[in-house]
């Protein structure tokens, strides 16, 4: 076998469609828009229409509530917390504060605040400053000889 020689399967691909190219073509003149009117220009997509059938978003129950001033916070996990002690990149004797953690890494950025889970092991004694924290969070860091204390966020947010 050569390289001239290869070729797809038969029926595999398929010509494209040349449309406005004559009346011989089949496809020529209007290109098999038909006769003025908005689909017959170029540049529309009528997005969700289903031909004046009801479409399908509107056709589904709407469920639920999107509160508009929901508190996004940023998330870590007690785990990471360890890791990066032992990593150097946090001192474990010093206060963590939320712009400790910033600063080394751990959170990319504040949010509404910085809420701790439980998720891992703390094995150093820390003093903890954060926005929020699980219940569990707190045993275990209580657990491990350090104290997590909640600031408070203000409320006029």
């Amino acid at each position: 076998m050569k390289l001239h020689e290869l070729h797809d399967n038969e029926g595999a691909t398929k010509k494209r469609k040349r449309v406005g190219r004559g009346p011989g073509s089949g496809t020529g003149k209007m290109g098999g828009r038909g006769i003025k009117g908005q689909k017959s220009r170029s540049g529309v997509a009528i997005k969700g229409f289903e031909g004046g059938q009801m479409p399908l978003y509107q056709r589904l129950p709407k469920r639920g509530f999107n509160k508009p001033n929901r508190k996004a916070y940023a998330v870590i996990n007690l785990g990471l917390i360890q890791k990066f002690i032992d990593a150097k990149k946090l001192d474990a004797k010093a206060a963590i504060t939320e712009d400790a953690l910033i600063a080394s890494g751990l959170v990319r950025r504040k949010l509404d605040g910085i809420r701790v889970l439980a998720k891992g092991e703390i094995t150093s004694k820390v003093t903890l400053e954060v926005t929020g924290a699980s219940k569990a969070a707190v045993d275990a860091v209580a657990k491990a000889g350090g104290s997590l204390t909640l600031t408070k966020v203000a409320a006029a947010e």
